[in-house]
C-alpha cells in the first residue's frame, strides 16, 4: 500500500477540516494519482484551522494544500503535481502524442474552466450562506455552471475517460466533479454522472480516498457568523 511512514516521498495535507470538505481536500487527487502508480509516501499533516508558519510557506508560498517533496524536487499545485507524476508514469500520462495532448487539455480544463464555477457556488452555499446577496445571486452562478457541464458532458460522449486511457485528467475531473455534492445539479448529466461513479469506483481512488480520512479526523467546527 503506498501509504508508509518511512516513504522518502512527503505529500502535505490536512486535518481538522470542516465537515463540508471532508473528501474534497485536493491532497486526494495527488494521493490517488500515486495509488494509481504504487508509489509510496508519507504525509506532513497541518491544521486546517491554523495559519501555516514560514517553514511550509517557503515550500507553498500560499499556505494551501497540497504540496509534495519527492525527495528530489518540492512543488506545488495540485494540477502541476499530477503533471509531475504524469510525466514518471506513462499509466496517468499517456505516451501516444494525441491521447497525451488530450491529457493536458482536459486537466486544465477541469482546473481551470470547470472547477471555478463550481467554487463559485460554493461560495455562496457554503462560505456566504448567511448573506443576504446570496439568495438573489445564487441563480446566476447555478446557471453559468449548468452550461459549463453540458459542454463538458457533449464533449464526454460516450466514452469512458478524456483521453482514452485512464489519466491524470481523470483523476482531476472526477475530483472537481465531486465538488458539487452539496446540490442535485449533477443529476441532470447522467453520461456526467456515470463517469464521475466510474473513477469512485476505482479501488485506487477508494484506498485513496480511505487513507485520507484516516488524517482528518472529526469535522471541525465552523466559528459562528457575526
Amino acid at each position: 500500500m503506498p501509504l508508509a511512514p518511512s516513504a522518502t516521498t512527503v505529500l502535505a495535507a490536512l486535518r481538522n477540516v470542516p465537515a463540508f470538505a471532508h473528501g474534497l481536500v485536493r491532497d486526494l487527487r495527488v494521493r490517488w494519482a500515486l495509488e494509481e502508480i504504487g508509489r509510496s509516501y508519507r504525509v506532513e499533516l497541518h491544521d486546517a484551522m491554523a495559519p501555516r508558519g514560514p517553514d511550509y510557506r517557503s515550500w507553498q508560498p500560499f499556505g494551501q494544500i497540497p504540496a509534495l517533496d519527492d525527495g528530489r524536487v518540492r512543488l506545488f499545485e495540485s494540477g502541476a503535481i499530477l503533471l509531475h507524476l504524469g510525466e514518471q508514469d506513462e499509466r496517468l500520462l499517456p505516451r501516444e502524442p494525441q491521447a497525451r495532448a488530450d491529457t493536458y487539455a482536459w486537466l486544465i480544463a477541469a482546473l481551470n474552466t470547470v472547477e471555478p464555477p463550481i467554487m463559485d457556488l460554493q461560495r455562496v452555499d457554503v462560505f456566504r450562506a448567511n448573506e443576504p446577496w446570496t439568495r438573489e445571486a445564487r441563480p446566476g452562478y447555478v446557471h453559468f455552471l449548468q452550461r459549463r457541464l453540458n459542454h463538458v458532458e457533449q464533449a464526454l460522449g460516450d466514452r469512458e475517460w478524456f483521453a482514452g486511457p485512464f489519466s491524470i485528467a481523470d483523476i482531476a475531473m472526477v475530483t472537481v466533479l465531486r465538488e458539487v455534492r452539496h446540490t442535485d445539479i449533477l443529476d441532470a448529466y447522467p453520461k456526467l454522472t456515470a463517469y464521475k461513479q466510474r473513477g469512485e469506483a476505482r479501488a485506487t481512488f477508494r484506498q485513496a480516498l480511505a487513507d485520507q480520512a484516516l488524517g482528518l479526523g472529526e469535522p471541525a467546527r465552523l466559528p459562528e457568523p457575526a
